[in-house]
């Protein structure tokens, strides 16, 4: 993939046409072994069924390529949590540090605050430093570490919680 220009990126709604590049970033988000417990990425209608429709997001480059995706799902059917959900962004390898992962979450809190959402929620490997970055300059904060939380490919891991509370949403 040849170096993004950010001026030229443009973030759109998520829909089934950017399908097979979304579940191919994915996939090789999953096979660099720091950003999911997942081991292979879902299928394209397990994925849209997951995932809040009015609350994903595609970068796409000037030509329409997708550099990177955010979407968002419920954390509960309760009442009490209907303004909570819970994230997850990826980057096109060859697209990062273009700013692409900076764009998505503001598109994404944009979002979810329209729609009267008071918190945005994700699970971060520690050793994922780079989204723990964009993520604190996007506003989140650590809330604390679970610790040894689950076995990835043999081993425990811990994964840091991080949370954007709305300060327009009171």
């Amino acid at each position: 993939m040849s170096r993004p220009d950010p001026s030229s990126t443009r973030v759109v709604p998520l829909t089934r046409e950017h399908a097979d590049d979304v579940l191919a970033i994915y996939q090789a988000g999953i096979d660099e072994g720091d950003a999911t417990f997942e081991t292979t990425a879902p299928t394209w209608d397990a994925f849209d069924a997951a995932k809040l429709p009015d609350h994903r997001f595609a970068a796409l480059d000037a030509n329409g390529t997708v550099l990177g995706w955010i979407a968002a799902t419920k954390v509960s059917d309760r009442c009490a949590y209907a303004g909570v959900v819970e994230h997850s962004v990826y980057v096109h390898p060859g697209a990062r540090g273009r700013g692409i992962a900076s764009a998505l979450l503001k598109a994404l809190v944009d979002s979810t605050e329209a729609a009267g959402i008071w918190t945005i929620q994700s699970g971060i490997f520690p050793e994922n430093t780079a989204s723990l970055a964009v993520h604190q300059r996007a506003g989140f904060r650590v809330i604390g570490t679970r610790e040894r939380i689950g076995r990835h490919h043999g081993h425990w891991r811990d994964v840091v919680l991080v949370e954007r509370r709305s300060p327009a949403i009171v």
